[in-house]
């Protein structure tokens, strides 16, 4: 347990993850690569620190003249986003962009960004897997929303029930999970990176002992019987931009490509080029990339693993999915 309202405001400055919303010009269909400006679009996590970097390295300079980051809060400003038009080109959670494609909202993936970045943290020592959370209260944000989802899945593949086995507690965000579990109201939280990462030090610093608990990467690998990835989010395009660039679908991919070896190979730059954009600091960036199993895998290449994820997600409700695996448009 820590110390109550001071506490709270630490963590709130030091794990806050910002967002703003930008549109992308119009271009036409007739005017020659590279565009004017490319707003790319990302979640306050673990795979814009490969668009944040990409940018400053100049990664993209044979798309646009002048490319920039705005970040997305949450999934409801995300599909809102979407389904205007504003956002159209942006790392998404693959499962809605599933979801979004089966409905005809006009999203297709090109590139698989991560290969999973959820944990469950905790201040319980007892806590080391999802077994052990029998019992427990476990805070995890955006209900209904992928991480969610992933939960309930496991959940349920281990033979447990929230409500009787476990209390799950909802909240709007990773920031207010770990708010939860750093004032003691809950046992665990489940969260993705930079989130975990910054959870771990901030509570060192303010003498609450947070411990990476359980890597939901490899819980999934083993009740799944399949490998451990978890593809969770991805490089999208709309229709609107893939009808008027297609030429540049290569050229993005290369861009997102060298800019993930870069940042996993110099974690330190990568991090001082996404603190600002993620607001967090930049030593919990870097600390974060080799939890965040950052990758850039055309999304052709990946379907396997996503169709593997996408239909465990829709066991339960295939609604999440938008009722069946993508067909084979989906993957650019």
């Amino acid at each position: 347990m820590t110390r109550p309202l001071a506490d709270r405001r630490t963590v709130l400055k030091a794990l806050a993850g910002g967002a703003l919303t930008a549109s992308l010009p119009f271009v036409s269909p007739a005017a020659a690569a590279p565009l004017a400006e490319l707003t790319l679009y990302g979640p306050p996590a673990g795979p814009s620190v490969t668009l944040t970097h990409g940018i400053a390295i100049d990664a993209f300079t044979a798309i646009a003249d002048r490319t920039s980051f705005r970040a997305w809060r949450n999934p409801d400003e995300l599909r809102a986003g979407l389904t205007s038009g504003t956002m159209a080109s942006l790392v998404a959670p693959i499962q809605l962009g599933a979801n979004l494609y089966n409905r005809g909202l006009g999203v297709r993936l090109l590139t698989t960004m991560t290969n999973g970045l959820l944990y469950i943290i905790s201040t319980d020592p007892e806590v080391t897997d999802l077994a052990s959370l029998r019992g427990k209260t476990l805070a995890a944000p955006f209900r209904n929303d992928l991480p969610d989802l992933i939960l309930n899945s496991l959940l349920r593949y281990e033979g447990m029930t929230p409500g009787t086995d476990l209390t799950v507690q909802s909240t709007g965000s990773p920031i207010e999970s770990i708010q939860m579990l750093v004032l003691g109201r809950v046992d665990a939280a489940l969260v993705p990176e930079p989130a975990a990462t910054a959870a771990t030090i901030r509570g060192a610093a303010l003498g609450v002992d947070i411990h990476r608990a359980v890597d939901i990467q490899q819980v999934w690998g083993t009740v799944t019987r399949r490998e451990p990835i978890l593809p969770q989010a991805g490089f999208m395009v709309t229709d609107a931009f893939l009808d008027g660039h297609a030429d540049l679908l290569e050229p993005l991919h290369q861009a997102l490509s060298r800019a993930v070896d870069d940042a996993i190979a110099d974690p330190a730059a990568a991090a001082a080029n996404a603190a600002d954009a993620l607001n967090m600091p930049s030593d919990v960036v870097a600390a974060s990339i080799p939890h965040s199993n950052l990758v850039a895998v055309r999304a052709t290449e990946s379907r396997s693993a996503i169709e593997a994820m996408l239909t465990v997600l829709a066991e339960a409700d295939p609604a999440v999915i938008g009722g069946h695996v993508p067909d084979a448009d989906f993957y650019l």
